[in-house]
């Protein structure tokens, strides 16, 4: 297990989109007192419910593990992501992260990811893969999940890299230069940054990028209702798969 006794190895990005209702604030503290080494950063992305006194009241019982970014205007996922991610590389991290507020990849799972890249010095990318594995707990409505695996596809092709799920929310980064230089520029895309955030990663490493990512099967992933992600985005999406295809360079 990581440890590390001046500032948090892990820092945890959280982008909160009206979630004052919806965010489990007491899954967050329980995970906090237990896992020492790991701080979260909320990003409120100019929510219009009152997620910023729903931040500011959990931080302030978070006893130091907690900290919010209130952004003034809502720059969608992508933007909050960055954003944060910007932020707490100011902190000198080892690893630094995103994990979608709901919840639905449990907090339990944030010590495999971390398991996985200290074992393996060579990995700087550890991402989600919600996998539907006999002994694996993994709930996905159907069209999500048959909608899904078309989606992977065009996004292997466009990677040029075999990858099964660029769209979970739950990832993990060794702070390199390479990782550094995936969150640098402002995303295009608003829906799948994820591949556009590879993208630049495997431009940057070369070839070796195939080896320096990890897609950890989850043990338990559940669709928690409430997405922002809606149908009609999947056209947006499919059109920034194929800008992405078009800029990738070919290994």
């Amino acid at each position: 297990m990581t440890e590390c006794h001046s500032n948090a190895c892990l820092q945890l990005v959280v982008p909160c989109y009206n979630e004052a209702g919806r965010l489990p604030e007491g899954a967050f503290l329980e995970f906090a007192r237990r896992q020492s080494d790991t701080a979260f950063l909320f990003v409120n992305d100019g929510s219009t419910d009152d997620t910023a006194g729903m931040l500011e009241r959990l931080c302030a019982a978070g006893n130091g593990k907690f900290a919010a970014l209130n952004l003034p205007r809502n720059l969608g996922k992508a933007g909050a992501v960055r954003c944060g991610v910007l932020a707490a590389l100011q902190r000198n991290p080892e690893f630094v992260g995103y994990w979608d507020a709901d919840l639905a990849t449990p907090l339990a799972a944030v010590q495999d990811f971390l398991d996985v890249l200290d074992e393996n010095p060579e990995i700087d990318i550890v991402m989600g893969a919600r996998v539907k594995l006999l002994g694996r707990h993994v709930e996905r409505y159907p069209f999500r999940h048959y909608s899904g695996r078309l989606f992977a596809t065009a996004a292997s092709l466009a990677l040029h890299l075999g990858v099964y799920d660029t769209q979970c929310g739950a990832k993990i980064f060794r702070v390199t230069p390479g990782t550094r230089e995936a969150f640098g520029a402002p995303f295009r895309s608003r829906w799948v940054f994820d591949v556009e955030l590879l993208a630049r990663y495997i431009a940057f490493t070369g070839k070796e990028a195939a080896n320096r990512i990890y897609e950890l099967p989850l043990m338990s992933w559940i669709d928690v209702p409430g997405s922002k992600v809606k149908p009609w985005h999947g056209v947006q999406a499919l059109w920034d798969i194929a800008r992405i295809w078009r800029q990738s360079p070919r290994q």
